[in-house]
């Protein structure tokens, strides 16, 4: 069994049970891991990314209403399940700066400069791509490890690149 690397909405959904239907999803299928992992005796372990928790401090800080018990839950929560921290480093870094440069290759050499992932336009379409940058790092550290990266969020033209070197689960459905 691959070790997973937790998205931060996918933590979200996890911990939240008003988040339904995600939340009884989550949860049924980590129960079909655990499962599985004790059948194969082989251990059902998740990592979570520094960037992952970056999102997660920074969504506490810009609430308006900040509700710091639920922070402290929610903190707590994810510090109950033990997943492995994975901080960029420098072997990231080469897997992230390939990524970002295979997603530049459609993009006009004159236009590469000031652009960062969030404003690449598919050439033919002239549509934003919607590629965040700390989802370049998150899918780097994935394939960097090799872990399956579990996320709600589509990344079609990040896995468009990547090919099968990404795997991805996406546990809300």
């Amino acid at each position: 069994m691959r070790d997973f690397l937790i998205d931060t909405n996918i933590w979200e959904y996890w911990f939240n049970p008003k988040r339904e239907p995600q939340h009884s999803n989550v949860l049924k299928r980590v129960a079909e891991l655990r499962q599985q992992s004790e059948n194969d005796k082989n251990p059902f372990r998740v990592w979570i990314s520094s960037v992952a928790w970056g999102e997660i401090e920074f969504g506490y800080q810009v609430q308006s209403n900040k509700d710091v018990s639920l922070e402290t839950q929610f903190k707590q929560f994810v510090h109950s399940i033990a997943p492995k921290e994975f901080i960029i480093d420098k072997h990231v870094t080469p897997e992230y700066g390939r990524i970002k440069a295979m997603l530049f290759e459609n993009v006009p050499k004159n236009k590469r400069k000031s652009l960062r992932p969030e404003q690449i336009v598919d050439p033919i379409t002239s549509k934003e791509l919607g590629i965040q940058e700390n989802d370049l790092w998150i899918v780097a550290q994935a394939i960097t490890r090799n872990l399956t990266l579990v996320t709600n969020d589509k990344l079609a033209r990040i896995r468009e690149v990547t090919g099968d070197e990404l795997y991805v689960e996406n546990w809300t459905e």
